[in-house]
């Protein structure tokens, strides 16, 4: 039944992208598109509690059998992943082109799907490029930014992608050479030594964490989101990223048999992973868009599921299956809270547009002025980034701190050191964070400016209050979710939820090493307001007490004082100068006399830690060869005629080799 759902879904996605590209109708294929990922929610449901998910066959090309099966991490992340696509879909985005913009997340969701189900290599990379592409066409169709702008970041987008869908397919031409059947890989390739087996990994990691984010390929994620909608980053953000993930997993713990070089391949997981997190917050903590800021905090949890998965192969080398399962919904737990933290603060951020007409971060009346739905759900969004109990982040990342702290159970002294080093980056990383989300929801949402205008959209007002509920529910409900994902799959990974939790109490694995409960903090936290509330009421009957605020080192308080994205920051600005390489410009124009300034410009800005030594190196000489190369199209018929001949001659010549 699940399958049949899902293969509803999937027509319904064709039908939205037929329509959404060839009439002048957004509504219908918006109304198409929530339908198939309505059906796609239902099937994927009834997969959670069916006992053995059936495996399809789709159709058959020569001796290659098409077909497509979701484990229990597939169905759990797709589901995940949809819920906020769902209500990005419903709000509808705020960009010029809302029907190419609903083709593009029909093509991101077929996608999507693909990558998470099919189980040969052809089909595999077909849905890689699908998914791709539809990310594209809604960044595109969004177009609010200006055509060049908007143009440079896509394209730029799709090159880095497109480096990694050539190391994709480098991996699989080596790995499925003699079948593309993935199932066929593991015993194949087993054969094949050491280094050829570390060095696919290396190319699966390329291939992958180009979409993931994974440094360097981070660097397209401001510019690429902060050409679209928030809609469109719901998207990126959530089931796209969640399947990229699952795709890398597969890889690692799948594809690729149990080989000497496992070890090191771990910790080259674990350390990249490590860096990605840190150097991803750090940027995000600078940023002055919602859009760019939400982009680096996405990279920034893609980093950290995919430390996860690191533990999860350093357990795996060890033969700690129980560990190395462990670690492995660890990451399925961060990226499913992060799906629903991550839509509920992009679908903010077009309130922010709607209401302001950019997505500046700064400071306005816009949470006294807007539905109090938006309040609540973008602050339990907020709260769950910054991982503040008992929200879901809380959670995933206390299951991630508790993975690291197992590094004793291993024997090598440089996996234990890649956990520690993830250990250390981990909680640098969770401490910006907080500041980070701190400073997009307090500068963002609160002060005393005005808006320009209030809008009433009660719908996505209503979508983000869901989304962050969800949120919570997704935190307090753990023990259920954990029994769920259990129920009735393989016994590994029913052992494994089923040890992580005790009733409503989460564990890793033991109760005797720590435990949490979201469930009881959400229970007795109005309890515990009882202080804090007295406390206010025996204030408000001794009156108030007034002081001065700080006013950023002046001596005498301003009529008007504000804090500015860059005041909040910048003292970690000075602090990690060497990362972020900034750049300050002071200018004043002058009539006349010095004292009679016409003009005073300033500007300040970071500068991308790979684009100067990698990427614009490497655009120079494509550049170079291509003004060198473009002797060959001089237009002489004699010359093409000559390169014609000179193939033939090729190709005969391998006939004789």
């Amino acid at each position: 039944m699940e399958l049949d759902l899902l293969g509803v879904a999937a027509l319904l996605w064709i039908a939205a992208a037929i329509i959404g590209i060839s009439t002048e109708r957004p509504f219908l294929g918006r109304l198409l598109l929530a339908l198939g990922i309505s059906a796609a929610l239902i099937g994927l449901i009834v997969a959670v509690f069916h006992p053995e998910p059936k495996t399809g066959t789709l159709f058959r090309s020569a001796n290659l059998a098409v077909g497509f099966h979701l484990n229990p991490a597939a169905v759990w992340l797709l589901a995940w992943g949809l819920v906020p696509a769902l209500m990005a879909v419903i709000t509808g985005p705020p960009g010029r082109h809302p029907g190419a913009w609903t083709t593009g997340a029909a093509l991101s969701l077929l996608g999507a799907m693909g990558v998470a189900g099919l189980q040969d290599a052809v089909s595999f990379l077909i849905a890689w490029e699908v998914m791709s592409l539809g990310g594209a066409i809604m960044l595109l169709a969004d177009q609010l930014s200006p055509i060049l702008k908007n143009g440079r970041a896509v394209f730029f987008m799709l090159a880095l992608l497109e480096v990694g869908a050539v190391a994709l397919l480098a991996a699989i031409l080596i790995v499925g050479s003699s079948h593309p059947a993935f199932s066929t890989w593991p015993g194949a390739f087993a054969n094949d030594g050491p280094v050829v087996t570390f060095l696919v990994g290396l190319l699966f990691l390329v291939g992958f964490g180009a979409k993931l984010g994974i440094l360097p390929f981070y660097e397209w994620y401001p510019s690429a989101y902060g050409s679209g909608s928030g809609a469109s980053g719901a998207l990126l953000s959530g089931v796209v990223l969640n399947v990229a993930w699952l795709a890398l997993a597969r890889a690692v713990l799948q594809w690729l048999p149990h080989f000497s070089g496992l070890t090191a391949f771990g910790e080259v997981l674990v350390v990249s992973g490590t860096l990605t997190a840190i150097l991803a917050i750090l940027y995000a903590f600078q940023q002055e868009d919602w859009r760019h800021l939400l982009a680096f905090s996405s990279a920034e949890n893609a980093g950290l599921a995919v430390v996860a998965l690191g533990a999860a192969v350093l357990f795996r080398s060890e033969h700690l299956s129980l560990l190395a399962g462990f670690a492995f919904t660890v990451g399925l737990l961060q990226l499913g809270g992060h799906s629903l933290a991550k839509g509920a603060l992009m679908l903010t951020a077009d309130h922010v547009f709607d209401a302001r007409g950019h997505y500046q971060i700064a400071q306005s009346r816009l949470l006294a002025m807007s539905p109090w739905t938006i309040g609540i759900g973008a602050l339990c969004a907020a709260m769950s980034l910054a991982a503040l109990p008992p929200q879901a982040g809380f959670v995933s990342e206390w299951y991630l701190f508790q993975t690291i702290f197992q590094d004793f159970r291993l024997h090598g002294i440089g996996a234990r050191l890649a956990l520690a080093f993830g250990g250390a980056g981990l909680a640098l990383t969770a401490a910006i964070a907080l500041a980070t989300l701190t400073k997009v929801f307090g500068i963002g949402l609160l002060g005393k400016n005005g808006t320009s205008q209030t809008p009433e959209d009660k719908g996505r007002g209503l979508a983000i209050l869901g989304l962050g509920l969800a949120v919570l529910g997704y935190a307090v409900g753990m023990p259920w979710w954990l029994g769920a994902l259990a129920t009735g799959h393989s016994d590994g990974m029913r052992n494994v939820a089923g040890l992580m939790v005790r009733g409503i109490i989460l564990v890793p694995l033991t109760p005797s090493f720590a435990f949490i409960s979201p469930t009881l903090l959400v229970l007795v936290g109005p309890l515990l307001a009882l202080l804090p509330l007295g406390l206010l009421a025996l204030g408000l009957r001794s009156g108030h007490r007034r002081t001065p605020v700080w006013a950023h080192g002046l001596r005498t308080l301003p009529t008007s004082s504000a804090t500015t994205a860059l005041a909040y920051s910048n003292a970690l600005r000075q602090f990690y100068d060497f990362i972020y390489r900034s750049r300050t410009v002071t200018e004043r124009r002058i009539e006349k006399r010095p004292y009679f300034i016409k003009a005073l410009r300033f500007e300040y800005s970071q500068s991308p830690l790979f684009g100067p030594a990698l990427f614009e190196p490497v655009t120079r000489f494509v550049r170079t060869l291509a003004s060198r190369i473009s002797i060959l199209q001089m237009g002489s018929m004699n010359a093409y005629l000559a390169y014609i001949g000179v193939v033939l001659l090729l190709i005969l010549m391998s006939v004789f080799w």
